[in-house]
């Protein structure tokens, strides 16, 4: 394994203290951008196989296992949420046992059963509740056998998705030195995610929506399985990070450590603190830092605490000064991630509820075709796969901003400017709602028994195009910002962290949505006897306080150098130099 140069990878393997080796022939042909097909190539496919059935799940619930339509939305919420909750299973694995590659390997594999078994579902007719009849009281209810089959797919497919989705993230960023090289590969590696959404999301939606569920489900299976192919086929190529035990564990070993010795009185004497077996110069050659100081009481070294040889002898009352500063790292960080939740949140409820605008919509594009409802999302990763590579491409124009305003573009402007457009694309939704209340008002006096209102769904495509360029600046920036700010031994679970958070905003919004069901009418089965407009006002005052709170966050945030949030650009040119 490598260890030159400044990058994530060389920290993994170094963060112990032991000596560096040079790296030999066969290594110096590994990593770079080498990788960059493969792990590109891999994603772009995975992306395809997970999204094909996910996107258009709604669509399937509704039509083929003859839910209620806002039951459909909230189990497409509960699964988005666990397919961003469980990358920090996946990252916590692999930092502390298999690594990144054995990790996204095991979890493709996993996906591929459980769209096989979705597939199943979509194949075998007795795997499915009879369709329902022209009245609602003929519809039957799924059995346990079809409502196994069918969560226990849903279930394997999420869980292997999720494991794959930033360890890929991670072990490619893993392979470059400098940290312009590593968001150039964020950008990309996001672009090629979307790319495969847009794809599942058109194509193979169509597909299930006019030709067949089977074909389309079948299709993610073949893309799921190549993508797995394609990622293992480069593992000659990648360079490996050396899995160093829990990380985890020793941030809970310094909070109890800590909490052990609090009557002990805080020393200003270096020596006095625990640097590791080998001493000071193996780790950090200054005493813990002063914030959050009653921490540093974990690095005390008391009697009893070390053994002969200078090795930890009571692990959960000793820590070393880098662990310290590592969970510090990590506290000082939580604030800014806590606002991601309550800017994901109302993208959840968006997006579940989109899908049901579409179904109420005329979605005819001429005279032979018609957008499949679960494919209107699509938008949002075409905007996004759009705004990534223009960003890319015009990073030339960063030395113009610093000109204008004095400082380079950081990190943290780029994740407030997706802020904004979140809360615009807020207000939009609330306006077009509004718009499609008012026609459907007025045509019900026409037509009572016609639930269609004659709007064109091509009306919901500003909201998700402002959301899709949102998140083309927050999504990657906040990936980015962390995989910087954390320890190096935490760099899976860092790349990990957004996703943690978008799935506690999922949760989140199914909370809220079932709040605002049981207290007042504005989400019933039909939504045009509802007021969906009014929740996204709500949405639009939650994404505003909370752009408020970010940006006290990230005005008192300081680097884990102890820089100010002045000096977190998003490309390093000094790192070029180095």
């Amino acid at each position: 394994m490598e260890s030159s140069g400044s990058s994530k990878a060389r920290c993994i393997a170094g963060n112990n203290g032991e000596a560096e080796l040079k790296p030999s022939n066969a290594e110096r042909k590994r990593a770079g951008w080498i990788t960059f097909p493969f792990i590109i190539g891999a994603v772009a496919l995975l992306s395809v196989g997970a999204t094909g059935w996910m996107a258009n799940l709604i669509v399937y619930l509704i039509k083929e296992f003859n839910m209620n339509r806002i039951d459909a939305a909230q189990i497409y919420n509960v699964i988005n949420g666990c397919f961003c909750l469980l990358p920090i299973l996946s990252a916590i694995i692999g930092d502390s046992v298999l690594g990144c590659f054995l990790v996204a390997s095991i979890s493709s594999f996993i996906a591929s059963i459980g769209i096989v078994l979705l597939s199943l579902t979509a194949t075998l007719n007795s795997l499915r509740p009879e369709q329902c009849g022209n009245k609602s009281s003929s519809c039957k209810a799924p059995s346990n056998l079809q409502f196994g089959v069918l969560y226990t797919g849903i279930v394997l497919a999420t869980l292997g998705a999720a494991g794959v989705r930033f360890t890929t993230a991670t072990l490619g960023a893993n392979q470059f030195e400098s940290q312009k090289d590593q968001s150039t590969f964020f950008n990309w590696f996001f672009f090629a995610q979307y790319a495969g959404f847009v794809l599942s999301c058109t194509l193979i939606v169509y597909v299930e929506d006019s030709v067949s569920w089977a074909f389309g489900f079948w299709f993610s299976v073949a893309a799921n399985f190549i993508g797995l192919v394609v990622f293992v086929v480069g593992n000659r190529y990648y360079r490996h990070e050396t899995p160093q035990g829990s990380p985890l564990l020793s941030l809970a070993r310094v909070l109890v450590a800590s909490f052990r010795k609090w009557k002990l009185q805080l020393t200003l004497n270096r020596d006095e603190f625990y640097y590791g077996r080998d001493g000071r110069n193996k780790e950090v050659d200054v005493p813990p830092k002063k914030n959050f100081r009653f921490l540093n009481r974990a690095a005390v070294k008391t009697d009893g605490d070390t053994k002969s040889d200078n090795s930890i002898a009571r692990p959960w009352r000793l820590c070393t000064v880098q662990q310290v500063e590592d969970l510090k790292s990590v506290i000082k960080v939580l604030p800014l991630w806590s606002s991601t939740i309550f800017l994901s949140t109302p993208i959840a409820v968006q997006n579940s509820m989109t899908v049901l605008q579409a179904l109420t919509m005329d979605r005819h594009v001429g005279p032979h075709f018609t957008i499949p409802a679960g494919s209107i999302l699509v938008m949002i990763m075409i905007s996004t796969s759009v705004s990534l590579a223009l960003m890319d491409r015009f990073q030339s124009l960063f030395p113009l901003w610093k000109k204008l305003t004095g400082s380079p573009p950081t990190v943290l402007h780029r994740i407030g400017m997706g802020h904004l457009l979140n809360v615009l694309a807020m207000i939009v939704s609330a306006l077009i709602e509004s718009r499609r209340l008012r026609i459907s008002h007025l045509h019900r006096l026409q037509n009572v028994n016609n639930h269609t209102v004659p709007m064109s769904a091509l009306w919901l495509f500003p909201q998700l195009i402002l959301v899709g360029i949102g998140e083309a600046f927050h999504f990657p920036g906040q990936v980015l910002l962390y995989f910087r700010e954390f320890p190096a031994n935490l760099s899976n679970s860092a790349t990990a962290m957004v996703s943690a958070a978008i799935g506690i905003s999922y949760y989140l919004s199914t909370l809220l949505v079932d709040l605002v069901r049981r207290s007042t009418g504005w989400l019933p089965e039909n939504l045009n006897d509802g007021r969906l407009d009014c929740m996204y006002w709500l949405l639009a005052g939650v994404g505003l306080a909370n752009f408020g709170y970010y940006l006290v966050c990230a005005k008192s945030y300081k680097g884990k150098d102890g820089s100010s949030s002045s000096n977190l650009p998003m490309t390093d040119d000094a790192g070029e130099k180095e």
